[in-house]
């Protein structure tokens, strides 16, 4: 009997469903715009939806579950949502057990960069790698990090959260209530920010001359353009990441860094940049590590769901700590 699971992958920005099967296969997939002021009721309704969209007609034998990728803090070992910053109401709720008498499938709920990280470990570009650090830049950072071969999960599943490391003091506010996180410089929500008011009146720069909005996307499509304010701003994300990158060098000493979310469709105008910092910041034994975009996309996290699932089912040659 061929098993299928439900992967979901709930962001600040859309919520991305598919049916997933054991070899990583996405076989359908489906989008929403996520309700992410309506609060945790509508948000659930919404993972329901799409999750309903693509097991439509789907026998219920042959669903193994619902593995749920969601940003954080999360507590996945008791499934409670403690305050996800990128949702309103998410502070203290149920979430694991919302979700399951919503959708009435067993359900396996995992942070988003951890997810992510599983997802490119198994069938991406982690494959093979003992040692990987994952990053995505979307709505914020996140992470997830594969070492010596175990896939790191902390005290109540919380580790990964590397957008909310320090890189300067008391420096801009950050969504967590902290000042100075890598998220509230590198983070796409920050980069776009930054575009916008540095496009603000000035009369030599094609962003913001369209009705298109002022965000990552257009930004790397005016710097292929050659628009000097655009390419200006893709050398100071590249230098930001890479400042929080030589950092996570030093921490874990990683075979592969992989890049993802989408700030990262623009990666080849990022990479120089990001090299250049490491080359500058991360001690010699470090510099030449590879730093790639994810393989799967943005399908990354969505994969990485089902695997949980699959894996609690069928457990492969792995511990978790």
């Amino acid at each position: 009997m061929k098993r299928l699971a439900i992967g979901i992958d709930l962001g600040g920005t859309q919520v991305r469903a598919a049916l997933i099967d054991a070899d990583g296969k996405i076989l359908r997939r489906t989008t929403l715009a996520t309700a992410a002021d309506a609060g945790p009721e509508a948000v659930t309704d919404q993972l329901h939806q799409v999750a309903m969209s693509v097991s439509a007609g789907v026998s219920s034998e042959h669903l193994v579950g619902v593995g749920v990728s969601s940003p954080g803090p999360i507590d996945t070992e008791r499934g409670i949502a403690l305050s996800i910053p990128t949702l309103a109401g998410f502070v203290g709720i149920s979430f694991k057990q919302m979700i399951r008498d919503r959708i009435g499938l067993p359900v396996w709920l995992e942070n988003d960069g951890i997810a992510a990280a599983l997802g490119e470990w198994r069938f991406g570009a982690g494959r093979g790698k003992q040692n990987l650090v994952y990053i995505t830049v979307s709505t914020g950072i996140g992470g997830g990090v594969v070492l010596d071969g175990r896939l790191l999960h902390g005290s109540r599943g919380l580790a990964g959260h590397v957008g909310h490391m320090t890189i300067v003091r008391d420096g801009e506010n950050c969504p967590c209530g902290n000042k100075g996180c890598w998220e509230a410089y590198a983070s796409g929500t920050a980069f776009a920010q930054r575009a916008r008011l540095r496009a603000s009146g000035q009369s030599e720069t094609m962003l913001g001359k369209t009705e298109a909005p002022i965000d990552g996307r257009a930004v790397f499509e005016a710097a292929l353009k050659g628009d000097a304010l655009a390419a200006a701003l893709v050398v100071e994300e590249a230098d930001l990441l890479g400042v929080g990158i030589a950092n996570l060098l030093h921490l874990y000493s990683p075979d592969i860094v992989i890049i993802g979310g989408g700030v990262a469709n623009g990666f080849d105008l990022l990479q120089p940049g990001i090299s250049a910092r490491i080359k500058s910041a991360a001690m010699p034994s470090f510099r030449d590590t590879p730093i790639v975009r994810a393989a799967l996309g943005d399908n990354s996290g969505l994969i990485g769901a089902a695997a949980l699932v699959f894996d609690a089912v069928a457990p492969p040659a792995m511990v978790r700590i």
